[in-house]
């Protein structure tokens, strides 16, 4: 007999692999709705003749969940989307995706196609039914200006959406330029999706990492203590590889999700990247988990800079970081030129340890 989703939620409860959380539990009815209804509408009808005979059949509203970091969205949400007899369906990173739909839009132009965003989303229609989106937030002036006409467009052609934020609509872009070209996006939302505020008091993304050791040296050794964390904060996903927007390019993670983010030293302090890039990544993670940080010293001083570059940024903005280093932060920059300046990075790499420290909304 099939189990509703409050079933399934209250067997993991029963079975020790998840906490009760009332707020949680309240959420589950409505995706169990929502499950029901794309179940025995599996298919949007096509064709020449389709809706000639019978009224097209009305999809329902998607859901909007926000609420603070660590407070189960992407659980909830992954729960609906794993338990969905449904093979078009989508889960995705909500940056990820706008990435793609640029990278679209950009072979569009290029074929000479003048409304560049149409074909882009006709694909995606064709493919899916339902799209889950992870940690919807807007940074980019160019998603702001194509994202509702986006949402339109596969809502238009039967696309269920449901979507996570760390934010209320009315939240979305704040401060942002040219926002008040934003805000119909934000009416949209309020009239085509339930809106729906996760209030639980517990952020179990920060609970499941309370006292526990996040620092690890040397970092030859600590590969099964990364591995291990990466797999429960990711959920046991391998994650995907996330593109973030900046100036033109793009900086990438090779591993990303739930809010987490796995990359090595190399990935982020190798390469050319600055201070937009380092902010770029304190926005769009709340779990940067940093592998294989060397021994720093005058040798590989414009790594070394950046690193410290990259510390600062995630400091400021209380992303938590889990790192893998050769050395205790006192002494990964001992000697030469650098060395001074260190010390204000060291301090901080000793207080980001700390079990309190990490965002808390």
């Amino acid at each position: 007999m099939r189990q509703t989703l409050t079933q399934i939620y209250e067997a993991r409860v029963a079975e020790g692999r998840l906490r009760a959380d009332p707020a949680q539990h309240a959420i589950l009815p409505i995706l169990e709705s929502l499950r029901q209804w794309l179940e025995e509408n599996p298919v949007r009808k096509t064709g020449l003749f389709a809706g000639l005979f019978a009224k097209p059949v009305q999809p329902p509203k998607g859901l909007y969940l926000w609420g603070g970091v660590g407070r189960g969205k992407s659980m909830v949400m992954d729960l609906f989307v794993e338990h969905l007899a449904l093979p078009a369906k989508r889960r995705v990173h909500f940056h990820a995706f706008m990435q793609e739909i640029h990278r679209g839009m950009h072979e569009a132009r290029k074929r000479g196609v003048d409304d560049a965003l149409k074909p882009v989303a006709d694909a995606v229609a064709r493919d899916v039914r339902l799209l889950a989106f992870d940690e919807i937030q807007i940074t980019d002036i160019t998603d702001a200006m194509i994202v509702g006409r986006l949402f339109q467009l596969l809502m238009d052609q039967g696309v269920v959406i449901v979507t996570t934020s760390n934010r209320e609509p009315e939240e979305l872009y704040k401060n942002g330029l040219n926002r008040a070209l934003f805000l119909p996006f934000i009416a949209f939302v309020r009239e085509n999706f339930i809106v729906h505020e996760l209030q639980s008091p517990h952020d179990y993304r920060q609970h499941r990492l309370q006292g526990a050791q996040v620092y690890f040296h040397p970092a030859g050794r600590s590969g099964a203590a990364i591995d291990a964390i990466w797999a429960d904060l990711s959920g046991g996903t391998p994650g995907e590889t996330l593109r973030l927007p900046v100036n033109g390019r793009e900086v990438e993670l090779p591993h990303f999700a739930n809010g987490v983010a796995r990359a090595t030293f190399w990935d982020l302090c190798a390469k050319p990247l600055g201070p937009g890039d380092y902010l770029a990544i304190a926005q769009a993670v709340r779990v940067l988990i940093l592998e294989d940080v060397p021994q720093l010293s005058a040798a590989n001083y414009n790594e070394a800079k950046r690193f410290v570059t990259l510390i600062d940024a995630l400091y400021e903005a209380k992303v938590k970081l889990i790192c893998s280093a050769a050395d205790v932060p006192e002494r990964l920059y001992a000697e030469g030129t650098g060395a001074f300046e260190f010390e204000r990075t060291a301090s901080r790499l000793r207080e980001m340890q700390d079990a309190a420290w990490g965002k808390t909304e």
